[in-house]
């Protein structure tokens, strides 16, 4: 590995010279485009070969270099993929950074108009804030745009993923209307996508029901309603734990929204 690390460096080294050669005058005038290619190809194998040798933070900084010269290069696709694979490296030491290199790609994607794979790296980004830099709203809003993303592209159940995603943080930040309304939602989008004469469910009409009931503060209705559910279709633990959750709310008579 050793080995590989050392190969690395010196790849590194000779990239940036083909760089400086390029952008001098005589560079620019003579192969100055062909010298940058070089370069670019240097940095990627830089950074497959620190990948070899798990210098992850290393690696990630020559996929960033190869970015910029694709970038100079007019080559934006290629840009995007090593902002991605920078992005992975950076994953396993630099979460912020990792970040940072999926919103550049991002941002090179959707003006390509390539939505569904900028939704797939928000997706990323949000599971990063979960689970790394543990930013529960951040998280959320990474969910929110990758869903939006994925509707516009017709990727209905990528993006009731995201959104049941949303429901499940908005449920434990105590934003309960926001988390029933996105269950409704996806209620409705399930049985339509069955049968349309679903829709009208008893799942979804107890998720009605259950809204009508926080924005009453009734206690009593609320409670009777979900008894009435649960005596034909047993409520898992988790919708049980979250509806005992906003049946104190109601209680206490905070804001539910």
């Amino acid at each position: 590995m050793a080995d590989s690390e050392q190969k690395a460096i010196q790849l590194i080294n000779d990239a940036e010279k083909k760089v400086n050669s390029a952008q001098g005058f005589f560079g620019q005038l003579f192969g100055g485009s062909s010298k940058l290619e070089e370069a670019c190809e240097m940095y990627t194998r830089a950074a497959n070969l620190f990948k070899m040798a798990k210098k992850w933070t290393a690696a990630g900084n020559a996929f960033c270099e190869a970015s910029s010269l694709h970038l100079k290069l007019g080559s934006r696709h290629d840009a995007a993929t090593c902002y991605v694979d920078a992005g992975n490296c950076y994953k396993k030491t630099d979460p912020q950074e990792a970040v940072n290199c999926f919103l550049k790609a991002i941002e090179i994607y959707t003006d390509m108009g390539r939505f569904a794979i900028a939704a797939k790296h928000h997706v990323t980004i949000a599971e990063i804030y979960e689970t790394e830099i543990v930013d529960i709203e951040k998280a959320i809003s990474h969910f929110e745009q990758a869903a939006d993303y994925f509707k516009g592209e017709e990727s209905n159940s990528s993006a009731n993923k995201c959104l049941l995603n949303v429901a499940k943080y908005a449920a434990q930040m105590e934003q309960y209307l926001k988390a029933i309304e996105i269950y409704e939602e996806h209620s409705v989008n399930k049985y339509e996508e069955m049968n349309p004469s679903f829709i009208d469910s008893r799942e979804c009409k107890l998720l009605k029901v259950l809204i009508e009931k926080c924005e009453e503060q009734d206690v009593d209705g609320f409670t009777d309603a979900v008894k009435e559910y649960d005596s034909i279709f047993r409520l898992d633990q988790w919708y049980t734990s979250l509806l005992l959750k906003i049946k104190r709310n109601i209680q206490g008579a905070p804001d539910l929204c």
